[in-house]
């Protein structure tokens, strides 16, 4: 097959959740397929970066789209009752330069990832796939009961937008993919609908256990602008560690990614490290006692937790984050529903070498048998295929008709 993958980010580097799907994704397909890369940009993409998709891509196209634009059509979109989001990356110059390169590449489908780009395919003939990753609308259901007066407003709003944006993909694409069960349930649509699911998966030959001396008892990581990390982080300081270091008052927490806001800046004391970016994420989780992601808001996946487990780190988590894991609690997670619970599954695997170790041998076992960026690619070519099949299908009953 060819395909044209159109993405909201350039994939790389891997610092943010749906980059390293959608890398991870273009990697696999392009044993068995040509595949061509559109991809949006706010900034100049780095040439290593571009090198790095060029081993898997045999072209690439790039549209540069201002942040100030993009403000103005989230403004736009507002007064037409339309989703903020999706705005922001609706570029008129982007979508003529998507259109010009699908006319040139002429594949035989285009997948596009998350409904930010909706527009960019929507209007194609050809066969096409939704990757919604996860569902948008729940993440933002869940964050917008943080918060009151005016924020609320706008994340309701928001919330409505892509309840409708994710309804209207089921109707405009061929098939629509999604992360997990969990996801695939929130996303509205007609009855009969179907969505696949493809699963995330682990790099295990670069996520593999390291034998190094364990400096911190505690672990948290991930894209520290990210609300939902944000949130978790200021938790796990605020809430749940209290209650730890009750019995361990020297245990240590490190809190480790990208571009951390002000709010996980304020957590760093003499007990709490915020490291901000790092090069390489698998030391911080290879020192650790105890990998935590106390997750209260948000959707998808957590890769944090996949990666934590290929590496043999015992890994504490909260119900939400679980749903779409679907780890067994007490065998390859320990779950805590509330900051006391969380508190007590950390001191209990501080304290007992015996279960860290019966935890990370079946919490091994579990990512390699479940998370496979193979078998994840292998799913997502066949949807591929079906996807063409029904619009090749759908066109000869249209013609019959006539």
């Amino acid at each position: 097959m060819k395909i044209l993958v159109i993405l909201p980010r350039f994939p790389y580097p891997l610092e943010k959740g749906d980059k390293l799907r959608a890398y991870h994704q273009i990697r696999t397909l392009s044993a068995n397929n040509e595949v061509y890369l559109f991809a949006l940009s706010h900034s100049r993409v780095e040439e290593e970066a571009v090198a790095e998709l060029g081993k898997y891509c045999r072209e690439i196209c790039i549209a540069r789209i201002s942040k100030v634009m993009g403000a103005l059509r989230v403004l736009r979109n507002f007064f037409s009752i339309r989703s903020l989001q999706i705005g922001y990356w609706d570029s008129r110059k982007a979508r003529k330069m998507c259109r010009e390169f699908e006319n040139k590449v002429n594949p035989d489908v285009l997948y596009a990832q998350m409904v930010r780009t909706m527009k960019y395919a929507a209007h194609s003939q050809r066969p096409k796939v939704m990757d919604f990753q996860d569902s948008l609308s729940m993440n933002l259901g869940r964050r917008m009961m943080q918060y009151g007066g005016l924020r609320y407003f706008f994340y309701h709003y928001e919330f409505k937008m892509l309840r409708s944006a994710e309804f209207n993909a089921c109707s405009i694409f061929d098939r629509m993919t999604v992360i997990s069960e969990v996801d695939s349930e929130a996303i509205p649509r007609l009855k009969n609908t179907e969505i696949d699911i493809v699963r995330n998966g682990v790099d295990f030959d670069y996520y593999k256990p390291m034998q190094v001396e364990k400096r911190h008892e505690v672990v948290f990581c991930g894209n520290m602008q990210y609300n939902p990390n944000v949130d978790a982080a200021r938790y796990l300081v605020t809430e749940i560690m209290p209650i730890v270091w009750r019995t361990h008052p020297n245990a240590r927490v490190v809190i480790a990614g990208a571009t951390p806001s002000p709010v996980v800046r304020q957590l760093a004391s003499e007990r709490v490290e915020v490291t901000g970016s790092v090069a390489d994420i698998r030391p911080y989780y290879a020192h650790a006692k105890v990998f935590v992601a106390p997750m209260r808001i948000g959707s998808g996946l957590q890769n944090k937790l996949l990666e934590a487990m290929s590496m043999r780190v015992p890994c504490v988590t909260t119900p939400l984050a679980n749903a779409s894991l679907g780890a067994n609690d007490g065998e390859q997670v320990l779950l805590g529903h509330d900051a006391g619970q969380t508190a007590a599954a950390i001191v209990r695997l501080l304290d007992d070498q015996g279960l860290s170790q019966s935890l990370v041998d079946k919490a091994y076992r579990f990512v390699v048998d479940n998370f496979s960026w193979a078998s994840s690619g292998a799913e997502l070519e066949k949807v591929l295929r079906q996807a063409i099949e029904k619009h090749t299908t759908h066109a000869e009953v249209e013609l019959e008709d006539e």
